[in-house]
């Protein structure tokens, strides 16, 4: 997947993780993703990615912004990390 920065040719990216339930139905541990000023939110991200990988629509995954639980209205920027995963239990 390629999405081209908007502003001066270089290229802006953050660094998408995957994990457990949400890597297996992706097929995909890590992916680069370049942003677009659209894609400022973690929600937006989502949206984006959810058009791809579907499981990522679904309210159970959960997101993280540098390994930080974080909401849909959370900013990110070129060179977070951004992570999915399904909820855990403990016991």
């Amino acid at each position: 997947m390629t999405i081209r920065a908007a502003t001066s040719g270089e290229l802006a990216t953050v660094h998408v993780l995957y994990f457990a339930a949400a890597r297996e139905r992706i097929g995909l541990a890590e992916e680069a993703i370049e942003l677009l000023p659209a894609l400022g939110t973690l929600g937006a991200l989502r949206a984006y990615l959810a058009l791809r990988h579907p499981i990522l629509a679904e309210p159970a995954i959960r997101g993280a912004v540098n390994q930080e639980f974080a909401g849909p209205d959370k900013r990110i920027a070129a060179g977070d990390e951004i992570a999915f995963f399904p909820p855990t239990t403990g016991g």
